[in-house]
């Protein structure tokens, strides 16, 4: 869907590039994570793909057709979720979607994704008096409401309460399963572990690192198995070799003591992402 080469970017008044030379793809049917720290480049690598910011350097192909040749019909095919949500405050939740409509030529029932997200009942209620988890499900609302191809998701469910963010991960990956493909920002990685098919991890605009992750936390991960037993009423820990988990004293182990846990030494994608970027995910 889309395909991206040594892409480049600096502010008009900055002197360094927030996005300097990075490459790569994103294939369609799939939902690709592109993770990275504050101030790294996410951000300005999403507004250059949905063509808020011009005046890049390198090739940025959507399609198979150079981005800068798509005109105002790009829109068509795209949603688009900022982390920052925005509506007409003093417009009702319906009202705002509603103007939003009329931009588009194929648009969906407004009243199933509403009640799916929970906001049926409050369609009335102005937009500005929602709070701050509410506001992220219209906005989320609004980018599904021109049926897209293409979703652009930032920050989609932070901020949102466990259940609600249950459905709409449901939601993307019934987008994705329909065939719809997804560019991911998130700093939740149980939601990029649970939703990306691929992630790349960006830093001071590089990108560092870029696979499935699995592929990511068997290349970063430890081939162990830490066993935690008791004995005599005392905690005990013991560290086995992946190649040592069929051999005769781990399964002597596992017969003649108080298994406890078992743990394989797989990394986590938060492990990675600090180890990949070198800074710590915000709380």
């Amino acid at each position: 869907m889309i395909v991206v080469k040594n892409l480049r970017y600096k502010y008009p008044k900055g002197k360094d590039y927030v996005v300097n030379g990075i490459s790569f793809e994103i294939r369609e049917g799939e939902i690709f994570g592109f993770l990275g720290p504050s101030g790294a480049g996410k951000s300005t690598t999403q507004k250059i793909l949905i063509k808020l910011l011009p005046g890049f350097a390198g090739e940025i192909a959507y399609q198979g057709r150079a981005l800068s040749s798509y005109t105002d019909e790009f829109y068509q095919d795209i949603g688009v979720s900022f982390e920052m949500p925005i509506s007409f405050s003093k417009l009702t939740a319906l009202e705002n979607l509603q103007f939003f409509q009329r931009l588009y030529r194929r648009t969906v029932d407004l009243e199933p994704l509403l009640k799916r997200v929970g906001l049926w009942d409050e369609r009335h209620k102005k937009a500005g008096e929602y709070s701050k988890g509410m506001k992220i499900r219209l906005n989320f609302v609004r980018a599904l409401l021109n049926d897209p191809k293409f979703l652009f998701l930032d920050e989609p469910t932070n901020g949102v309460d466990p259940a609600n963010a249950r459905i709409m991960k449901d939601m993307i990956l019934e987008f994705k399963q329909r065939g719809g493909t997804v560019f991911l920002t998130s700093h939740i990685m149980g939601d990029v572990d649970e939703l990306c098919d691929r992630v790349a991890f960006i830093a001071e605009g590089r990108l560092r690192e870029e696979g499935s992750p699995r592929d990511l936390k068997l290349k970063y991960g430890k081939r162990t198995v830490k066993v935690e037993y008791r004995e005599n009423g005392e905690l005990h820990t013991q560290l086995f070799p992946m190649e040592e988990i069929k051999t005769p004293p781990f399964f002597r182990l596992l017969q003649e003591k108080e298994i406890e846990t078992l743990h394989s030494g797989e990394t986590t994608l938060e492990e990675i992402f600090i180890k990949v970027t070198g800074v710590k995910l915000r709380d």
